[in-house]
């Protein structure tokens, strides 16, 4: 019986194609069973192969990725990671790749790079294959309790770690929030210059404000402050009472720059009790350490319900180590942090 990850490559490059296809095959749980250049030709192989999973260009004649996305998104949802050229255009059709609903995208590697370059499509296509194409809308909401029963104390930051799946997952939850909430702090895994891109997108669909942190910048209610990718680490720092964002160049931790569990530790740190920390969904543990920090400082600790998530690996390993408050469902995580936020005796709406 075949158990391998059947993946279909869709790219206008024939170099392109070979290079993903060379990487891809070092693997032996996976098999190419197609190849296209354009959408119209992989539409067919689609149809008449079923894959697993999709890895797809943006760039490309008669039909551009996105256009194609949407229409898998909405016909026949299959895990799709997008390859895209790390440019600002680039990241800028990426994460609106991500929030039509693509697994995650790869940053394709410069012209005259070798097949090695491409090597990092591997884990992505593996974790891709096991992802929940269709998330539960499920509202259950699910407290772990401890010991004893928790104080409950207003909050003056909000700290939010992501990764695969996030940037879905924080335009579901950003654009519900009001600007009265207390700042956020957000780290999700990606590239340099997706991040700005990302903000850039999230700030003309919410009320808050959004933008990418800046070193030293003063925290305000109503702003969301989200992590630069792939140079620096986001902490939260205190000076005479105010809040302020940092950015240091630190080695990665739990193999991220920026790491989650960096932003956790420093709001455990430096709010403790006045705070709230979210996991979202990603693959791996980033965060998990840091939100038991949190929870043992005090502060109230959300993940995402498995139901939900893109890939529950983050959270997962969060509830496991206890720092965990409370599982709830993506569709219930804003009106579950604005109830908190806003409530005078801890009760929930």
């Amino acid at each position: 019986m075949n158990n391998k990850i059947r993946v279909i490559i869709v790219d206008d490059s024939k170099t392109g194609r070979a290079f993903i296809a060379a990487a891809l095959r070092r693997d032996s749980d996976i098999e190419i069973i197609g190849m296209a250049a354009d959408p119209l030709e992989a539409r067919d192989l689609i149809i008449k192969d079923q894959p697993d999973v999709i890895t797809l260009d943006i760039e490309m004649p008669n039909m551009n990725g996105l256009q194609f996305l949407e229409k898998i998104m909405r016909m026949r949802p299959i895990p799709v990671v997008m390859v895209s050229s790390l440019t600002v255009r680039g990241a800028e059709t990426s994460v609106e790749a991500l929030q039509l609903g693509a697994f995650d995208c790869f940053p394709k590697p410069e012209a005259g790079s070798g097949i090695d370059s491409y090597m990092g499509l591997i884990p992505l296509v593996k974790a891709a294959a096991c992802s929940t194409s269709r998330r539960s809308s499920a509202h259950n909401i699910t407290s772990i309790k401890k010991s004893s029963r928790r104080q409950v104390i207003l909050p003056e930051v909000i700290a939010i770690g992501a990764s695969t799946g996030g940037v879905e997952a924080l335009g579901a939850i950003l654009p519900r929030l009001p600007h009265t909430l207390p700042p956020i702090l957000v780290t999700q895994h990606m590239p340099p210059l997706f991040t700005a891109s990302l903000a850039n997108r999230l700030n003309q669909m919410c009320d808050i404000r959004v933008q990418e942190a800046e070193d030293g910048i003063l925290l305000e209610h109503g702003n969301a402050y989200i992590a630069p990718g792939g140079r620096r680490h986001l902490h939260l720092r205190k000076l005479g009472g105010r809040l302020f964002a940092g950015l240091d160049e630190d080695e990665p931790v739990s193999g991220h720059r920026p790491s989650v569990d960096e932003l956790f530790r420093s709001v455990a740190y430096y709010s403790g009790a006045h705070s709230v920390g979210i996991i979202l969904t990603g693959m791996g543990r980033d965060g998990a350490e840091g939100l038991l920090k949190m929870r043992d400082a005090g502060a109230y600790t959300l993940g995402q319900s498995a139901a939900s998530c893109v890939v529950y690996g983050m959270p997962k390993a969060a509830m496991e180590v206890g720092a965990v408050e409370r599982m709830v469902p993506l569709g219930s995580m804003a009106d579950t942090l604005i109830s908190y936020c806003m409530s005078e005796n801890g009760d929930f709406v």
